[in-house]
């Protein structure tokens, strides 16, 4: 017999499972359905856990800052038991560094507007909390192939640093994800892991008139899915949440070709490395966007460094056409070029010879921006083109898509004028619109990691 949800979920990362929260608490019968064998096992499990404010666009930026008050108050958000614990919020600070050439007034603005604290760092206070950082501006950043790669510097750092209390990192991306799933079926969501979709079906639209006469209104849409052993699961409404592998869903859904802005896959390294001698990261360290040298860190488990790189032209991109067959080992040359600029900035630091980190894969955007949004295909959604940025928005992206599903079926035309979402937690409407499938490509995004 086959199984009736209101809504059926592909997927139980973070955005996933979150999505599923908010449409149960609004009575919708949901499923989420995930290849893996538990919740937020594929990239989310992988995701530095980075939370943070300083996004390229005011959208950007509100849906982090709102965010941060979920992670800041996660046991209220969570609002039930998990037999796992709940996961930590270490909220130690982003500091962001960039070249002298770059212009800060542009986020600065933005958290004006927003009424985001932060703080104007001169190089002095930067090396009182950093001591163990050279205020050198290694700008443009390279390889250690490059010949140029040792030269000595011969400037400085952007006079301004700034400081942005609201941001950390969470301990456990995993359990943050089990936490929400716990969450989600405290308001009757059920999961269902090991379960692969192969199909996405679909109503053509047929209708009899009063002679028997087959005929179409042109109107197609999602009935349910088929996973690979054969399982029927039927819902008016089917929700794409796939991270990596969501191009290969919205192909099986037909739509890809009738979107503007589409995902691919994108492999990515983060390495890990011992803290400095003479600087303790699990004591005292921060979470740290160097724009100069083109790598973020931030304090691991063990007084270790993590350490990924923030997209410069001159780390390659490796996008991957089959999701599942991807080499999972970091590589001795992206664990050379990431620890090796990140030594730039810390003489003293010890990079081991042998590299030590997790390679998974981005599911990125044209403009590196997502798409949250209904699709051409009826009863059928998005959330998707994440693009290694937004696992701190989750439970944002959850009210976001139970609202534009929740309009939408009920007849809300969310192409014509998109769905207008009041934030929670700050004083912020978002015009949605931004996140369309159909958008024009966002000049103002970063069009790397940081969004």
């Amino acid at each position: 017999m086959t199984k009736q949800y209101d809504v059926i979920i592909i997927g139980a990362g973070i955005s996933g499972a979150c999505i599923a929260c908010e449409l149960a608490a609004k009575g919708y019968k949901t499923l989420n359905v995930e290849k893996l064998s538990a919740a937020g096992c594929g990239s989310t499990g992988n995701t530095c856990a980075i939370i943070r404010t300083h996004y390229s666009t005011i959208e950007g930026t509100a849906l982090a800052y709102d965010s941060y008050f979920y992670w800041k108050k996660w046991a209220d958000y969570i609002n039930t038991e998990d037999e796992k614990g709940l996961a930590l919020f270490h909220e130690t600070g982003v500091v962001v560094m960039k070249p002298k050439s770059f212009d800060f007034s542009k986020y600065l603005k933005i958290h004006d507007q927003l009424n985001i604290p932060y703080e104007i760092w001169d190089h002095k206070t930067l090396l009182q909390k950093m001591p163990h950082f050279t205020n050198d501006s290694f700008y443009p950043p390279n390889r250690p192939d490059d010949p140029s790669f040792g030269d000595s510097p011969t400037d400085k750092l952007n006079s301004t640093v700034i400081f942005f209390p609201t941001g950390g990192y969470i301990n456990d991306a995993i359990l943050s994800v089990h936490n929400v799933q716990r969450a989600a079926e405290a308001h009757g969501a059920t999961f269902l892991f090991d379960a692969e979709v192969v199909q996405i079906r679909k109503d053509s639209g047929r209708i009899t008139d009063n002679e028997d006469n087959e005929q179409t209104n042109g109107s197609e849409r999602v009935t349910g899915i088929t996973l690979k052993d054969g399982q029927q699961l039927d819902a008016p409404v089917v929700v794409n949440a796939a991270g990596p592998h969501s191009f290969i869903i919205n192909r099986m859904a037909g739509i890809e070709e009738q979107m503007k802005i589409k995902t691919r896959a994108l492999r990515h390294e983060v390495h890990f490395v011992p803290s400095p001698g003479d600087f303790s990261y699990e004591k005292d360290g921060m979470v740290v966007s160097d724009g100069d040298t083109a790598v973020y860190h931030r304090p691991e488990t063990g007084n270790m460094i993590l350490v990924g790189s923030e997209d410069p032209d001159c780390d390659e991109k490796e996008w991957i056409e089959n999701p599942d067959e991807f080499y999972t080992d970091v590589t001795q040359e992206q664990y050379r070029a990431q620890v090796y600029r990140l030594g730039k900035r810390i003489p003293s630091l010890e990079i081991p010879n042998q590299p030590k980190g997790i390679a998974d894969l981005y599911d990125t955007t044209d403009d590196w921006l997502p798409i949250y949004d209904k699709s051409d295909l009826k009863g059928f959604y998005l959330a998707i083109g994440t693009s290694g940025n937004q696992y701190k928005n989750g439970p944002v992206v959850g009210q976001i898509l139970a609202q534009i599903i929740d309009s939408c079926e009920k007849g809300y035309d969310h192409d014509k004028m998109p769905v207008q979402v009041k934030l929670r937690n700050i004083d912020f409407t978002v015009n949605t619109g931004i996140f369309s499938r159909n958008r024009e490509i966002t000049k103002d995004s970063s069009f790397s990691v940081l969004g």
